[in-house]
């Protein structure tokens, strides 16, 4: 061992303390609320040093939690120096400057909707994602301005020359007008890429290719399937919100059919509303797909809870009629004993792992099974100048039989209604088995 021991260069996590009050009125108990909010503070790279929980009729409109619980609370960043105290519930402006005050600085008081919006702001990749936590974090931040400025409107009504001007007020106005232009800029460009992308997806609309969309809770593997499935390499880690920005890639069933499958955001409870609208353009992928997945860890102690969350706000987009098809992944995790019970509690689903590939031929029939649901089938005759329509005969519809004949493509297909409506005036009478 040398003389100097070398320096860390590695950060150092900031120290927390969960608050959660216990309302009665959820499906979520508030420990488990508080676990997850446990996990949501380690992936933004925080250490959990202490919970604490109260049982209330209602918040406390001054302070959230009651006053016996504010000095206990005072105490306890004291006694083990917390860096920032984290509320499961959204502070309003006013309770989230009162403890502030209370704590005393330089401890941040924050809640969970300001802490989601951390770890979206850190996975955020393309340009549109960050454009969407930026106005989701300027629709949080404008409400609680006041606060930022307080000693200066302090300054103000002490009286004296200059009070009159309002310092602090000018420039707290300042702050807001220059917040207000920033929304506006942002919703004005999300309103354009939105628009690109509505021609993108009508694109693939008029393509006829019939769309996947992955949804469930975050962490449920979602991305893991999607590479697993697609033979990508979408980015993939065992952490909350690991994926922010939708994926999609292609996908040829066995049938010959191609299909799209599309990854989104992982939803929570207690999903910020700011954040739902933000990312409303994203979620448009999940409004407009064929089928839904909606992939569930089914090793989750807390899986039929996450399932109701994420239907919730499936509700929320306007998704909820869109025919969806239950994926309890991570079969690989579950106590061999234990299975028969979820798979009983949940007779449609399919059982997978997308570790380990097991159940996706499964998965894979069921893909097939439904995009070839209200499909007919038809002879046709495709004259070769219609290359493109050929192209698509390939990629939209499950070929039966074909063969090249002098006037073109012979085959017996089965399609959909739209390509059905397509190929009408190609129809011609049952091609022989022979032919």
């Amino acid at each position: 061992m040398g003389r100097f021991e070398p320096l860390s260069t590695a950060p150092v996590p900031e120290r927390a303390i969960l608050v959660g009050v216990e309302l009665g009125r959820t499906e979520w108990s508030c420990e488990e609320s508080l676990a997850e909010l446990a996990r949501l503070a380690e992936t933004d790279g925080a250490e959990v040093v202490l919970t604490m929980t109260q049982r209330l009729d209602a918040p406390v409109p001054k302070t959230f939690i009651g006053k016996g619980k504010v000095e206990e609370l005072v105490a306890a960043v004291r006694s083990l120096a917390a860096d920032v105290v984290i509320f499961d519930d959204e502070l309003t402006p006013s309770q989230q400057a009162n403890l502030e005050r209370m704590v005393g600085e330089p401890v941040k008081i924050i809640d969970r909707t300001a802490l989601i919006l951390d770890i979206f702001g850190v996975h955020a990749k393309t340009h549109e994602g960050r454009l969407q936590v930026q106005l989701a974090q300027l629709q949080y931040v404008l409400p609680r301005l006041r606060g930022m400025w307080s000693h200066l409107v302090g300054e103000q009504t002490r009286g004296g020359i200059g009070s009159r001007f309002g310092q602090g007020e000018s420039q707290l106005e300042v702050d807001r007008r220059l917040v207000r232009a920033r929304i506006s800029t942002l919703r004005r460009e999300l309103e354009r890429l939105d628009r690109r992308r509505a021609v993108q997806s009508k694109a693939r609309w008029d393509s006829g290719v019939y769309r996947v969309a992955l949804v469930g809770y975050t962490n449920a593997g979602k991305s893991t399937l999607l590479n697993r499935l697609t033979g990508s390499d979408v980015y993939a880690r065992d952490e909350l919100f690991a994926t922010l920005d939708p994926t999609t890639r292609a996908l040829d069933l066995e049938e010959g059919r191609r299909v799209t499958i599309t990854d989104t955001v992982g939803f929570i409870q207690k999903l910020p509303t700011t954040l739902v609208e933000s990312f409303k353009s994203t979620l448009a992928e999940v409004r407009a797909a064929d089928l839904v997945l909606l992939v569930v860890d089914a090793s989750d102690p807390h899986r039929e809870l996450e399932i109701s969350a994420v239907r919730s706000v499936l509700e929320e987009i306007g998704a909820a009629d869109i025919p969806c098809v239950e994926v309890l992944n991570k079969c690989d995790l579950v106590d061999p004993a234990e299975l028969p019970a979820i798979t009983a509690a949940h007779p449609d689903a399919q059982v997978v792992s997308a570790l380990d590939g097991s159940g996706l031929r499964g998965l894979l029939y069921r893909i097939a099974q439904e995009a070839s649901r209200g499909s007919v089938s038809m002879s046709v005759l495709v004259p070769y100048e219609k290359g493109l329509l050929m192209k698509m005969v390939h990629e939209r519809c499950q070929v039966m039989h074909e063969r090249y004949v002098q006037e073109g493509l012979l085959a017996t297909v089965r399609a959909d209604a739209r390509m059905a409506s397509t190929l009408e005036p190609y129809v011609v009478d049952d091609v022989p088995a022979d032919a």
